[in-house]
């Protein structure tokens, strides 16, 4: 008879015998290679939160873009992002491996960045080549590492899972600060070069150069992606069949987990979170530059703020958050994270509006708001995978994520829109408002019970079976 530690978990139909496993153990690649790999694909793909460096430059000659027009791009690159993933990545990755469909990824964007650098002044050319083809690209990417890790970490979900999407926030910071230089505040990392855009580099050329970076740099990473052996476990590790950490003893499918109130109660929760977040993304340039001029304070130093607070304070938190969240999550469990995450952000997104016109309020401000933005995206594949298992996470997650895409609608629109009317508090306070009703929706929150009715559905046999009771 197997030992536990060397068998699937129990809602699993297949069984190894402990040898077979034990020499599948000893085959097996070190699977922290597997997330270096995996951030440094997210290091890429986080160039959609290095956005603001751009959007300045697109409302002055020669672009010209309207405030509301700048954000279209960014818009359309999230949707983009998580349509593709739900849609195609998902279970393009399931059946092909993680590792073709990352490359496939890397292509996609620098060929988007490369179509808009050739574009020149072209609105159409940077929605479609930035917005449309990068999106995509990183859609494709992004959920290859964490379905790998997912199953490579079973025994570390939340941990890992903030590692490896943590690259995104911090590649951020990298693309931000590589147009404007590496000065923080008083300290300057670069002294004497003020970034590529101070170099003389025209926002197409950047394009251009992101491009083929992003298609070198993800393929690299892609080459570690792929799935440990079927049946694998960590050495010594036993999976638990109760606590924060459990899944619950199921593993549904796609279909499966529309019927159920906690897919509904994750969406609703990533939608507000992500609607406050990227909203600040978008925006807070602009919005920075604005406080920082009615408070007095002149426009190249201004700029410096706001570059900082973004390029600083935001990327660099927002990457902390991501692995910060996460291993809390693994102690606190990941409801009582997603409640604690939502309320803070809800406040300091109401705070941020009052405080913002300050260097050391948009510091705190964005530092803040972009932690809290950060745990997203450790908390919620983490919670995918508890509560509707391990197996179907990069087929279930990608849908949960479809709420990043209506949050990358509803947040940077608010934010365009309200901006170019220079109504900024009715961008802000609203945002935080609903991150502080979705902290208490997710109150409700409770692991699947095996008496459901898409569960017992599995059992029986009725749906595509997965698993069978203990």
């Amino acid at each position: 008879m197997p030992s536990k530690a060397h068998v699937r978990p129990i809602f699993n139909r297949s069984f190894s015998f402990e040898g077979k496993v034990m020499a599948e153990q000893d085959k097996v690649m070190n699977r922290w290679l597997v997330v270096v790999g995996g951030i440094l694909i997210q290091l890429c793909l986080g160039a959609i939160y290095a956005w603001s460096a751009f959007t300045k430059k697109l409302t002055d000659e020669p672009f010209n873009f309207a405030t509301d027009k700048t954000q279209w791009p960014f818009s359309v690159g999230l949707v983009s992002f998580a349509v593709v993933m739900a849609l195609v990545a998902g279970k393009w990755q399931k059946k092909a491996g993680p590792r073709i469909v990352a490359l496939t990824g890397g292509i996609v964007l620098g060929l988007g960045y490369l179509i808009a650098g050739f574009a020149g002044t072209s609105f159409w050319g940077v929605l479609i080549g930035v917005g449309l083809l990068g999106g995509a690209g990183i859609g494709l990417a992004y959920v290859c590492p964490i379905a790998a890790l997912a199953k490579w970490f079973p025994d570390k979900k939340g941990l890992i899972m903030g590692l490896a999407v943590a690259g995104f926030g911090f590649g951020a910071l990298i693309w931000v600060k590589l147009t404007q230089g590496f000065q923080f505040g008083p300290v300057n990392l670069s002294p004497g070069w003020t970034g590529l855009f101070g170099a003389g580099w025209s926002v197409s050329a950047v394009f251009k150069l992101y491009g083929v970076l992003f298609a070198v740099l993800v393929s690299l990473g892609s080459l570690v992606m792929t799935n440990p052996p079927e049946g694998w476990l960590p050495p010594g590790w036993t999976p638990p069949t109760t606590g924060k950490g459990s899944e619950g003893g199921v593993n549904l499918t796609p279909k499966e987990i529309s019927k159920t109130y906690q897919f509904w109660v994750l969406f609703a929760n990533f939608t507000f979170g992500a609607s406050a977040g990227l909203m600040v993304i978008g925006i807070i340039k602009l919005f920075g530059m604005d406080a920082l001029a009615k408070a007095g304070i002149e426009e190249t130093k201004a700029s410096i703020i706001t570059g900082t607070a973004m390029g600083l304070f935001y990327a660099l938190l927002n990457g902390l958050g991501r692995i910060i969240w996460g291993a809390v999550s693994d102690h606190l469990g990941r409801k009582n994270s997603i409640i604690l995450m939502n309320f803070f952000q809800g406040i300091m997104m109401i705070v941020f509006f009052f405080i913002g016109g300050k260097e050391w309020g948009l510091y705190i401000g964005a530092a803040i708001i972009g932690f809290n933005f950060g745990g997203n995206f450790a908390l919620f594949p983490a919670a995918t995978a508890d509560l509707f298992g391990n197996k179907n996470v990069g087929e279930n997650y990608p849908w949960v994520f479809m709420a990043y895409g209506v949050g990358g609608i509803v947040g940077p629109m608010l934010g365009g829109f309200m901006g170019k009317s220079q109504a900024w508090m009715w961008a802000f306070i609203p945002a935080g408002i609903a991150c502080i009703v979705a902290a208490a929706i997710a109150t409700t929150l409770k692991p699947i019970a095996v008496s459901e009715p898409a569960v017992q559905a599995e059992i029986e046999g009725e749906l595509d079976g997965t698993f069978k009771k203990k």
